[in-house]
């Protein structure tokens, strides 16, 4: 019997609901779905879903404090979907732990390519034990080498500094996850660093100028304006 990935939407829409239910098993995924955001927190607790689609306004709750309680135990791939396009509601949701955020309207083929990511990225096998990245990253023309701490373009070295080079490898470990700025500033340079994105910007800047063919158009790291950055998945 074929095993399939379960879906969990939680959604009060009953019309959206018919959407992704359809969509959704016609891509062959096994569908939970939830109205209410006590409703969505049981079946999280008790059907363990491989993703969730969340919408953040629920009728008895913010979504926003189903993923915070959800994140305090669990690491499972949740995918926020939701009308509110504000940068800061972008910002706060995937502070707070959430893979990705859509806003609506979305195309079908982006739901579905989003899903696939945040469930390929929770299986990924590149990371060791102590969380840190291990083997080989390559999209296209890059690559990441985690364990000689280095990135070729090409075949040929870029020539990263260490704090570059830690920049790339810590968006390869999140591949087509948005990281936001606040997160990569106190990643790369602690967490008593102020939140100031210019430095972020400077090394940004000096990395595509290395690894982009034409960095104003960028192939491998794309900035998500006002929320972050997020690199190219793998090949």
């Amino acid at each position: 019997m074929e095993i399939r990935d379960r879906v969990l939407v939680v959604e009060d829409d009953k019309r959206i609901n018919s959407f992704y239910k359809t969509v959704l098993e016609a891509n062959n995924y096994d569908v939970l779905l939830a109205q209410t955001g006590t409703e969505a927190y049981s079946m999280i607790t008790s059907q363990c879903p491989d993703v969730v689609i969340l919408d953040l306004g629920l009728p008895d709750m913010d979504g926003m404090k189903i993923l915070k309680s959800v994140r305090e135990w669990s690491s499972m791939p949740v995918i926020v979907v939701s009308a509110r396009t504000h940068e800061k509601d972008k910002v706060a949701a995937l502070d707070l732990g959430a893979d990705d955020y859509i806003t609506k309207p979305f195309g079908t083929s982006e739901l579905l390519a989003r899903i696939r990511t945040a469930i390929r990225h929770t299986r990924s096998s590149l990371v060791n034990q102590n969380g840190a990245p291990a083997g080989v990253f390559v999209s296209g023309g890059l690559t990441i080498d985690y364990d000689k701490h280095r990135v070729f373009v090409d075949g040929k070295d870029a020539g990263l500094t260490q704090n570059e080079y830690k920049i790339v490898s810590l968006l390869g470990k999140y591949a087509g996850k948005v990281m936001t700025y606040d997160y990569i500033i106190k990643e790369i340079w602690g967490p008593n660093m102020k939140n100031d994105n210019r430095i972020l910007r400077v090394n940004m800047a000096n990395i595509r100028r290395k690894i982009e063919k034409n960095p104003a158009e960028p192939e491998y790291i794309f900035t998500e304006v006002g929320v972050g950055y997020r690199i190219v998945e793998p090949d």
